[in-house]
């Protein structure tokens, strides 16, 4: 995914409008917005229709 059609993964906003984080999951390459990012952190497995194998995920309260 290049700079012109890197937008968020939740909200589909791009740059030009909010802060983006890249990330790589299975091989490919995601952005996700600064508003969103809690969710891939702490309830990644909300993301399953957005990000394949996210249901498997356990979120960051589950990590200790």
């Amino acid at each position: 995914m290049n700079a012109t059609s890197a937008h968020c993964l939740v909200c589909e906003q791009t740059s030009d409008n909010v802060p983006l984080v890249q990330f790589q999951y299975k091989g490919s390459e995601y952005w996700v917005c600064s508003q969103h990012l809690p969710i891939l952190i702490h309830k990644p497995s909300q993301l399953a229709d957005k990000l394949p194998g996210a249901q498997g995920l356990a979120g960051g309260e589950h990590a200790h």
